[in-house]
């Protein structure tokens, strides 16, 4: 699928995965729309006249609908939709504090899984109103997982499921779909690089890099988006999960 004079949205697309998928989709030719609760200033480091920033919690049906609105008001329909928005936070089932909180499991699952699945659903509504392209497809959705749904480690009960529900959703998604011409595929990212795991400092930074066979270093958001890139171009990959974690298999904690 061709991106030049297409419309693409991408959730939690203010910072880390999302920012870099928002650059690199607006540099590819496409018109983008990025999805997160807060939204980066007009003077920003994103700050382009391709991209456009509304603030919306992807667990709200009403406030996903209307910024779908927003997106398909110009004459670049909506093909594609990267949901990048979540959270992590870490509690093991049984702990020194007691059971696991049960809210908070419940949060998690409701950003990651059901928010993944609200921003599929509606957005594959508006997909599937536009035209055909040349190739008989009418757009892609690329949702993100971890490579927690596959070796979730101690205190990621929580966000492995979370992780685990989008990895089981992606296949189906793309059966129910396929009628309508919609792809779907899921990078399931290892140890990225980020804010948050420069603020550990370099010494546990340099511990997770050295963890990783090859190549020896944590991966970048760049190379995300380059991935979802790829998934756009290549119109026979459909319904799969794809780990990108330089071969990293995590140990227990």
């Amino acid at each position: 699928m061709q991106l030049d004079g297409v419309t693409a949205v991408v959730t939690g697309g203010a910072s880390g995965l999302g920012a870099a998928t928002v650059a690199a989709l607006a540099a590819a030719g496409a018109t983008v729309v990025g999805l997160d609760l807060v939204v980066p200033g007009p003077d920003g480091p994103l700050a382009n006249s391709a991209i456009n920033y509304i603030p919306v919690d992807v667990t709200d049906a009403d406030s996903v609908r209307s910024a779908l609105d927003i997106a398909c008001t110009g004459d670049r329909p909506l093909r594609v939709i990267v949901n990048c928005a979540g959270i992590a936070p870490s509690m093991r089932i049984l702990g020194r504090k007691g059971v696991h909180d049960l809210p908070m499991f419940a949060k998690v699952l409701q950003v990651n899984l059901v928010g993944t699945f609200n921003v599929l659903a509606l957005g594959a509504e508006r997909i599937a109103a536009t035209d055909q392209d040349a190739s008989g497809q009418r757009g892609v959705i690329i949702n993100t997982a971890s490579i927690a749904a596959f070796d979730g480690q101690v205190g990621q009960a929580a966000y492995a499921a979370s992780k685990g529900g989008v990895v089981s959703l992606t296949l189906q998604a793309a059966r129910d779909l396929a009628e309508y011409g919609i792809r779907v595929c899921t990078i399931a990212p290892g140890i990225i690089d980020s804010p948050m795991l420069a603020a550990m400092g370099e010494d546990v930074r340099s511990s997770l890099a050295a963890s990783v066979p090859f190549p020896r270093r944590l991966g970048l958001a760049e190379e995300y988006a380059r991935m979802a890139l790829s998934i756009i171009d290549l119109d026979y990959l459909n319904g799969e999960t794809i780990r990108m974690d330089g071969a990293l298999r995590m140990p227990p904690r």
